[in-house]
């Protein structure tokens, strides 16, 4: 008979063979950020490097010290994060906001306070993992709804009692398409059934939307979009994550939402850091006119080569190449030219939707998108035709 400990390892190894059989398993890489051009990561204003953001990170160890001490409860809540909440409520005009340590826990913390097993939740079929993890740690079953397909989400909320409490759920940008949810429509929708609208608006804050408040922001106010959550470790270049909404919302957060209640706060230099970001963005909007001018040239010259990107404006532009083999070999051809990309794979999107994501920043030159656009149509005529999209 197996003892214990060797069961396990058992278990652990036969998981470890079924994903390397299936091409699946994924590495960790210590990447030299020096040696590469970097097309992967979400630091899409340049901030992540600026010394000003730096700067003011060692400043506010040196005030406050290196770790916040606490949870926000006992008394690690300090000046540096109630002036921080305040100014991220002011860009997306809000009443109110509130800190967490990551995006993922704040999702987590918003669902798991908000809803239990009586909750309908209708989720886009592309919400992020985070969003319907938060379904499952409060117990609420999550109802898909096509993607961005608003009839489909008036379908089943027809089909649902009106006396359930109901909410709808999006990402603001999907992650791994670049595309945009239609907010006024779902909202119409979502207020229409009395029901709430939360939006994960992770990647459209600071690139987006008036000022940078992302494509929810101050356009669509509280009663449109009641639960708003934005990221700070993307566009602004730090860390930690932000619930935005009404006074009701934030003390009920404060007082039930576990993974914000029973963890330590920010630390106070990566919250100093951030209102450095946040400076930047009011000051310098040429950062973001900047970005959309390297979206539109990269996209005109993709277009004349025949690359099958996904239709998408914002930052995040898939490469569909349809299998994981392929997305390998043309990420290797890529980081072999010094050029550092995403490559996506199941379970992350469907079976037969593999692809490359390239993000792009307002930290690129003409120089960078150059050598880009080279990299791919050698990959491209390494095959010897053009792949076309993949129907999902």
């Amino acid at each position: 008979m197996l003892s214990p400990t060797h069961d396990w390892h058992t278990r652990l190894a036969e998981r470890s063979v079924e994903r390397r059989a299936a091409g699946l398993w994924r590495q960790r890489r210590c990447h030299a950020l020096e040696t590469a051009r970097d097309f992967a990561s979400n630091d899409y204003l340049g901030l992540a490097h600026d010394p000003r953001l730096a700067e003011a990170m060692a400043a506010g160890a040196r005030r406050y010290g290196a770790g916040a001490r606490a949870s926000h409860l006992v008394n690690g809540h300090l000046a540096v994060h109630e002036t921080l909440e305040t100014r991220l409520a002011e860009l997306v005009g809000r009443p109110r906001a509130l800190l967490f340590a990551t995006g993922y826990m704040a999702n987590l913390g918003t669902l798991q306070a908000l809803c239990d097993r009586h909750t309908l939740l209708f989720q886009d079929r592309l919400n992020h993992a985070s969003l319907l993890d938060g379904a499952t740690l409060a117990g609420a079953r999550s109802r898909r709804f096509h993607h961005r397909d608003r009839a489909d989400l008036e379908r089943l909320l027809n089909r649902t009692p009106e006396d359930a409490p109901r909410m709808v759920v999006s990402d603001g940008v999907f992650s791994m398409d670049g595309d945009v949810a239609d907010i006024a429509g779902l909202a119409e929708t979502a207020q229409h059934h009395s029901a709430w609208l939360m939006i994960d608006d992770a990647h459209g804050l600071g690139v987006m939307g008036e000022a940078g408040g992302g494509c929810v922001g101050r356009a669509h106010g509280v009663e449109a979009v009641p639960v708003l959550v934005g990221t700070l470790g993307k566009a602004l270049g730090t860390g930690g994550a932000f619930v935005a909404g009404s006074h009701e919302l934030i003390e009920h957060l404060i007082q039930f939402a576990r993974p914000y209640v029973y963890t330590t706060a920010q630390s106070p230099g990566l919250a100093a850091a951030t209102l450095a970001a946040l400076d930047i963005l009011a000051t310098e909007p040429e950062r973001r006119q900047r970005l959309h001018t390297r979206i539109a040239r990269f996209r005109h010259e993709a277009g004349r080569l025949g690359l099958p990107l996904r239709e998408s404006d914002t930052p995040i532009q898939p490469l569909m190449l349809g299998n994981g083999a392929r997305v390998m070999a043309w990420a290797k051809r890529l980081a072999e030219r010094g050029l550092a990309v995403g490559a996506i794979r199941e379970p992350t999107v469907p079976s037969g939707q593999a692809r490359l994501r390239i993000s792009l920043s307002a930290a690129h030159g003409d120089d960078d998108l150059d050598a880009l656009l080279d990299a791919l149509s050698v990959c491209q005529a390494k095959e010897g035709a053009v792949i076309r999209e993949t129907t999902p």
